[in-house]
């Protein structure tokens, strides 16, 4: 008995020593252990200190962090206007690029089944020619129609690419293709800006408002009847489009610009509305030039010559423009400006 009280005695000394001695050690790891359990050295709870969603979408619904690199553009993520302009991207654009094209084209092919091409008296041709457009003249009209007519190809695929043509040549002959639109687009650009300034010079005093306008509009240049109203070097349908060309090339040019240096003109809200107007004007633009292009080739007889050869048919130029004849005759005493060519045969 006397034996087995000392061994428990010993046991129990044994015991008390050791939690005396691990009393500290204990406590040091409690503390290093219970930041731990809560998550965050400085003892905070993070759930009350974690970003919030309504935090995240404060001040206009921006999504902004902070970065390290030297472009602090890259930092905002998201921003209204961005959403914005997907949507517009995505369903208002086509819609407006589909009605104003197919549209254009639904009237035109209308109107030809209808009434057919505007065409001369059967023996009105007179066989003697007058100069319409010298070489200048039909030089920068072919250089700003045929860059033109590859922008708007090029625009039109950015509108509707992905949707007709991706799916029937596969995405790997669209993205070359789309590689190569971008190229062919940007450096196309310049020519046309060319194009439409030496219009601008050269063609501005014929295209400015003249008494014969009202009477042309008035009778809607004679489409829809068989009248001719009178008319200068341009009616005022021509002016319309010279007008339509002028203006909408600036303003595509302008905003064409800004796009192809990024945000060394406008921030990024700026670029977007660059891409509003761009792609706006361009459809519409795009439907005036399609009107253009059919009144010049198979909607009216004679037309194509005027900036064919630059010689049209005297009596082409009498009914469609006799004011500007009678100018022409008025300035020279020999009449026409070209000798007298017999009528091809029927």
């Amino acid at each position: 008995m006397r034996i087995a009280r000392q061994v428990f005695y010993t046991f129990f000394a044994l015991a008390l020593g050791l939690i005396v001695l691990s009393a500290p050690a204990t406590a040091q790891h409690g503390q290093d252990v219970k930041p731990a359990a809560g998550g965050n050295p400085s003892g905070t709870n993070p759930t009350a200190m974690s970003v919030k969603e309504e935090q995240l979408l404060r001040e206009l619904n921006k999504l902004q962090g902070r970065i390290s690199i030297p472009d602090g553009k890259a930092a905002l993520l998201e921003q209204p206007q961005g959403r914005e302009y997907r949507g517009f991207r995505e369903g208002v654009l086509p819609w407006i690029a589909g009605v104003a094209i197919l549209g254009m084209l639904l009237a035109l092919a209308a109107f030809y089944f209808t009434k057919g091409r505007i065409m001369l008296e059967p023996g009105e041709e007179s066989g003697r020619k007058i100069l319409r457009f010298n070489a200048v003249e039909r030089f920068t009209h072919w250089l700003t129609a045929t860059c033109f007519i590859v922008l708007a190809i090029t625009g039109v695929n950015y509108i509707f690419g992905k949707r007709l043509l991706m799916p029937l040549i596969g995405p790997d002959a669209f993205a070359a293709w789309s590689q190569w639109a971008k190229y062919a687009h940007n450096f196309l650009a310049w020519p046309f800006m060319l194009g439409v300034l030496i219009m601008l010079v050269v063609w501005v005093k014929d295209n400015l408002p003249d008494r014969y306008d009202w009477d042309w509009l008035k009778s809607a240049g004679g489409f829809f009847s068989n009248t001719h109203p009178d008319s200068a070097r341009f009616n005022a349908g021509q002016k319309l489009i010279f007008w339509s060309v002028v203006l909408g090339g600036m303003a595509l040019s302008a905003t064409g610009i800004v796009m192809l240096f990024p945000f060394s003109f406008a921030d990024l809200n700026g670029m977007q509305w660059a891409q509003y107007i761009h792609a706006v004007i361009g459809v519409i633009l795009i439907a005036i030039m399609i009107a253009h292009i059919y009144i010049g080739s198979i909607g009216m007889e004679g037309a194509y010559d005027a900036m064919g050869s630059g010689e049209v048919d005297l009596a082409w130029a009498r009914r469609h423009h006799r004011a500007w004849v009678e100018e022409q005759q008025a300035k020279t005493a020999s009449g026409p400006q070209a000798t007298a060519r017999p009528a091809p045969a029927e």
